[in-house]
């Protein structure tokens, strides 16, 4: 057959498409391999690899690891024991030390044979190649991504030492769970850092990567511990243990800590994660590897959680079911305790956070209102309020304010004092009627309440808890009491360093100390940073009420839940008029301790709660017995510009001494702001308009006569010493 010139030109051209479609192919095919191939130096520094931000208490002791998908933290090799990298190496890859990235001998050819035999791509991975399979590629079996694995493997390979890529595998690879890498297996599943394995943990450890879900300790713990003992069997064949390291590990029980939820603290660390978030990034909390050394100190509060779980259970008759606890340093603002309810687990609201939640204080607010006062020289400790029927009016108002006390009885006149002590209502009302509900709340923002806005929004009943606070708030308003006048906000965080170590974040604090059990060193607490908002004289005399026992004796009796023995300690109660919150807060310089009491679906508790003491104070006691057990009492300090004198019981004057040196009146010790002490002497004589009865009674009573009567003068009205002062009538008080 003739072939013609035309015939010659088709099969060469034939053959050149068909060279070039190879070549196209193979082009293609290198193309898929090389394209965005993941770079291995990726690898250095955890570039390619989540890790869990490591939320840690002020001693170290973790107390959660924030994830999303891995939950992973990252060790060194060198602090490791030899077995625990020796234990993998003889179970995934015995020629490791010997060999490059892939093994072509034990690894190539048997995957092309088993691929070959089976129609799927196989393994024979090197460690290398898990490593590069596990954060690198993922785990298709195509033979685009095995390609890629052995390139990739063997790029690694040429980069890193053999210690690096060990240590990177120990870091990177799944062992079960949410748990990735050596160091969050150890926790799960021995509950301690991978630094403290035994052999026999280490082995165990080493056996599960293949098959994390097989070899599970709690759905299949036979073959655990087979598993286990394979790798043993096999580290004594490759000469890593001797003969007696092996009988030993071989009779040693497989004893796996059980499944549980292994957050600590579980309130206050959402509450860090929350503020993490908002200066990192959701990202960087989650994957970025941050280490987080927190203000806690888990001792006290795991020692908080099991006092509020016990002393819940036993206020149930009062139908008492939830309560918060905050335990705070004054002087640094350092959370030391956060307790948010009795079971963050609990359903359905264990979860809420109730000191960071807004609850009305109740008279727990009051010691502000007096402090305010004082601070303006309108009131001293000996200032006499007249705690009678009294209604208070003011312009705008729809109708008098009529306020009660909670135990329904009046005491008559009544020194500043014993009101702040025994928390009685009506003299709260007329210190807040004097300082002005305006300058309150312009006073309370200064005392770090920011939930107080709008004055038209309030009226008198703010001195009983007619607002709305956060706890977080009221331990930094009373701080100011405890750090003579200086408010300090509250922290929680005391470091933060990134996945390679690097400070983010360091909280620095002239008065910070480590070790909160340590005595205080009190001079230190008297240069603490920060603005004054009261004076150091103010401060204390609000301290030295709320700590003086004799001055709350008629309400609270004589060896009540607020005195902690040994210790003098500044504490107010509180409870509102409708029985939802019941609070008790007290301090010392170094530690500050808030509770409440309530129901989460904001039912009223028993009215037995009504003074504060059954509730919340006994958990208060106990907190704070706890917290001082290691304490010197030295409580509190008077500044120079704090001055006693004998007053009149009745009065608050002066009490002066005739020429034979009798006293003119009954007479008690009082502390003043020097320059605020009385000068007046005590009961004076005045004409003021008398019923017919004998009662004292506003001047347009009908019938009223004019008599000369021994009066005591209060801040806005007179109480008569020598009337009938049986059922008084209601007083008005006009407030501006």
């Amino acid at each position: 057959m003739k072939i013609t010139n035309f015939d010659f030109l088709k099969k060469n051209s034939t053959k050149k498409i068909i060279i070039g479609l190879v070549i196209a192919g193979l082009l293609l095919f290198l193309f898929t391999i090389f394209y965005q191939l993941p770079n291995p130096y990726k690898l250095k520094d955890f570039q390619a690899t989540p890790l869990s931000t490591q939320i840690l208490d002020r001693n170290g002791k973790v107390l959660y690891d924030i994830y999303k998908e891995e939950n992973r933290t990252p060790v060194k090799l060198k602090g490791l024991p030899s077995y625990v990298g020796n234990a993998t190496i003889a179970i995934e890859d015995k020629n490791f030390y010997h060999e490059g990235g892939i093994s072509f001998v034990s690894g190539i050819f048997r995957a092309i044979r088993d691929t070959i035999l089976t129609g799927h791509i196989q393994g024979g991975s090197t460690l290398t190649q898990q490593l590069i399979k596990t954060s690198l590629l993922n785990s298709q079996r195509t033979v685009t991504r095995k390609v890629r694995e052995i390139i990739l493997a063997e790029w690694t390979d040429r980069i890193y030492t053999k210690e690096q890529i060990l240590e990177m595998y120990l870091n990177q690879v799944p062992y079960g769970g949410a748990a990735y890498g050596i160091e969050q297996a150890s926790r799960m599943y021995f509950d301690k850092p991978a630094e403290k394995l035994t052999l026999p943990e280490a082995a165990f450890l080493a056996g599960l990567t293949q098959a994390p879900s097989l070899y599970s300790p709690y759905s299949n713990p036979d073959l655990a511990l087979q598993r286990r003992n394979t790798v043993l069997q096999k580290m004594l064949e490759q000469n890593m243990i001797t003969r007696k390291d092996y009988d030993a590990a071989i009779a040693t029980k497989l004893d796996v800590k059980p499944l549980s939820n292994v957050i600590k603290a579980p309130h206050f660390v959402f509450y860090i994660k929350s503020m993490l978030e908002k200066e990192y990034g959701v990202d960087a909390v989650e994957e970025g590897g941050l280490k987080v050394t927190t203000t806690l100190d888990l001792n006290i509060q795991q020692h908080a959680e099991d006092i509020v779980k016990k002393e819940i259970a036993a206020d149930k008759s009062l139908n008492v079911t939830n309560a918060g606890v905050l335990v705070t340093r004054p002087t640094t603002g350092e959370i030391l305790a956060m307790v948010g309810s009795v079971d963050y687990f609990a359903t359905p609201s264990g979860a809420f956070n109730v000191t960071t939640a807004l609850r009305q204080p109740g008279s727990s607010i009051k010691p502000l209102n007096y402090a305010i006062g004082i601070e303006r020289h309108l009131v001293t400790p000996a200032t006499i309020f007249i705690d009678e029927p009294t209604c208070f009016t003011a312009p705008g108002q729809p109708k008098s304010y009529c306020p009660v006390n909670y135990d329904s009885k009046f005491h008559g006149p009544v020194a500043l004092r014993f009101a702040l002590g025994n928390s009685f209502n009506i003299p709260a009302v007329e210190m807040l009627a004097l300082n002005g509900v305006k300058n309150f709340i312009a006073s309370a923002s200064a005392f770090t309440i920011t939930t107080f806005d709008h004055p038209d929004k309030y009226g008198l009943s703010l001195t009983l808890g007619g607002g709305e606070v956060r706890m977080t708030e009221m331990a930094q308003a009373f701080s100011t009491f405890a750090n003579r006048g200086i408010p300090k906000k509250l922290v929680g965080i005391l470091e933060v360093k990134d996945k390679l170590g690097k400070v983010l974040y360091k909280f620095n604090d002239p008065n910070y100390v480590a070790d909160v059990e340590k005595p205080m060193d009190y001079p230190s607490f008297l240069s603490i940073s920060g603005k004054r908002i009261i004076s150091p004289a103010t401060a204390f005399l609000i301290s030295h009420i709320l700590l003086d026992n004799n001055a709350r004796i008629t309400e609270f009796g004589e060896n009540s839940g607020l005195v902690v023995q040994g210790h003098a300690v500044s504490v107010k109660t509180g409870t509102t008029d409708d029985k939802r919150d019941n609070w008790t807060i007290g301090y010392t310089p170094n530690f500050l301790t808030a509770v409440w009491v309530g129901n989460n679906d904001n039912t009223p508790m028993n009215p037995y709660l009504a003074s504060g003491i059954t509730g919340a104070a006994p958990i208060w006691n106990k907190v704070m017995t706890y917290v001082l057990k290691n304490q010197p009492d030295l409580w509190p300090i008077k500044p120079d510009d704090v001055v006693g004198e004998q007053v009149c019981w009745d009065s608050g004057d002066l009490m002066t001494k005739d020429p034979s040196g009798n006293p003119s009146c009954p007479a008690r010790f009082e502390y003043f702001i020097k320059g605020t002490e009385p000068k007046e002497p005590n009961k004076f004589q005045m004409t003021v308009p008398v019923s017919p009865d004998d009662k004292m009674v506003p001047a347009d009573f009908p019938g009223a006569q004019m008599k000369q009567k021994t009066v005591i003068k209060g801040v806005f009205n007179y109480y008569c010493v020598d009337c009938n002062n049986d059922n008084l009538p209601y007083a008005t008080v006009n407030v501006p």
